[in-house]
């Protein structure tokens, strides 16, 4: 595998050419991403149609991997015809109560198997990152755990209207000709394990999608640990904590811990597996965003996953539309899908253990081939950026704004 990207075409994906954004106009990363304000008349501009503002266009074609493209509009607030409000209405009525019940179920049962499993037993400690876990309890605990979660999570995306998930694994080729699509997922277990798994970022569904196929550990703000239910559920998947809004060097050890469960996953097979989302943040579904380093540091061999979610009324993306918004209208969705599609584990070069910036690239330019993804150079700051300006903020760029009658 690490020699897979040497075949690769010259060009195989289309990289955006994107405007620079003036670093004054960028806000803080402690700035929440997306809070509409229903009052505010510049929210009244994205109900518009694209082609009847080219202000709009503009800022579109500048922040494309963040822009939605369903019937529900830039934030979810488009003007929506008859026939959809009368779906909604229907749904809201009957469909949403059913799956708001079952998904609650789903989630007490799991938090009590979670309770019984960790019952008794201490967690296993690091008190100078402080991160806490029962990821690493043994015996018929973890079993009972991972089977349960695994299952669970399955039953929690089929509340939500995902009743058929499309898995492809694509099989290893030891002589780098994999172009087959129907391998097998214990293919990939055949030579060394990945220390951890790789994935395009599109909504928080990813999370669930990962929990039923493989049960990782992934990276979590720190007050996850302390909500009801959630809380301890986060400690038995062994997620590490971090403060994203903190500058603080304690950053350091949290990217040791990364690393170092990275490491114990690749050596040994009982340890939890990583998830980590190098993009850092969301996208609509279209494009690849680069990928942070800290995932590729160890040198250990990753497992590559792409996420597609095709859709016809509701984009599943979470990228430019508040989160309770989102969900009822996920709820009121009758039927999701989503599209997965396993990567031969990618074994890197020794150059690529050197530079672990070369890794997470060549990685990413696989990826984006293999998913038929756009590159894109735009990050966080970027979507903080086009979030405010949706939002009509006069502190950021001017594009957006209404011209005067």
């Amino acid at each position: 595998m690490e020699s897979e990207l040497q075949k690769l075409p010259p060009k195989t994906t289309q990289t955006t050419q994107l405007e620079s954004v003036d670093e004054s106009s960028l806000t803080k990363d402690d700035r929440p991403l997306l809070k509409p304000d229903p009052t505010n008349p510049q929210l009244q501009v994205q109900s518009q149609s694209s082609s009847s503002n080219p202000c709009i266009e503009e800022l579109e074609k500048k922040y494309a991997p963040y822009v939605r493209h369903d019937v529900y509009g830039v934030m979810g607030r488009g003007e929506l015809p008859w026939t959809e409000k009368v779906l909604l209405g229907i749904a809201l009525v009957t469909v949403v109560p059913v799956r708001v019940v079952g998904a609650m179920t789903v989630l007490v049962v799991y938090y009590l198997i979670c309770k019984v499993c960790t019952a008794f037993s201490a967690p296993n400690r690091e008190e100078e990152e402080e991160q806490e876990d029962y990821a690493h309890i043994g015996g018929w605990r973890r079993v009972v755990m991972m089977q349960s979660g695994m299952f669970l999570s399955r039953v929690m995306l089929f509340v939500f209207g995902f009743y058929w998930i499309s898995e492809t694994y694509c099989p290893i080729d030891l002589n780098a000709n994999s172009n087959n699509e129907h391998g097998s997922k214990d293919q990939t277990e055949e030579l060394e394990r990945p220390g951890a798994i790789v994935s395009n970022h599109i909504s928080y569904l990813d999370i669930l999608y990962h929990m039923s196929s493989s049960f990782p550990s992934f990276v979590a703000k720190r007050s996850v640990a302390k909500l009801p239910l959630v809380g301890l559920i986060s400690k038995c998947l062994g997620c590490v904590y971090v403060q994203r809004e903190s500058k603080s060097p304690d950053f350091k050890g949290v990217s040791g811990v990364v690393n170092e469960r990275i490491r114990e996953a690749h050596q040994n097979k009982s340890a939890p597996i990583m998830l980590l989302f190098p993009e850092g943040t969301t996208t609509n579904g279209d494009f690849l965003l680069p990928f942070k380093s800290g995932a590729f540091l160890s040198g250990a061999p990753v497992q590559p996953v792409i996420l597609r979610y095709p859709y016809q009324r509701l984009s599943p993306a979470w990228d430019s539309i508040s989160g309770v918004r989102h969900v009822i209208l996920l709820l009121c969705q009758f039927v999701n899908y989503v599209e997965a599609t396993w990567l031969p584990v990618y074994y890197p070069s020794q150059q690529e253990k050197d530079d672990p910036r070369l890794y997470a690239e060549n990685v990413r330019r696989l990826m984006a081939h293999e998913g038929n993804l756009i590159l894109s150079d735009i990050g966080l700051a970027e979507k903080r950026v086009y979030h405010a300006a949706l939002n009509g903020n006069n502190s950021m760029p001017t594009v957006f704004h209404q011209k005067d009658d």
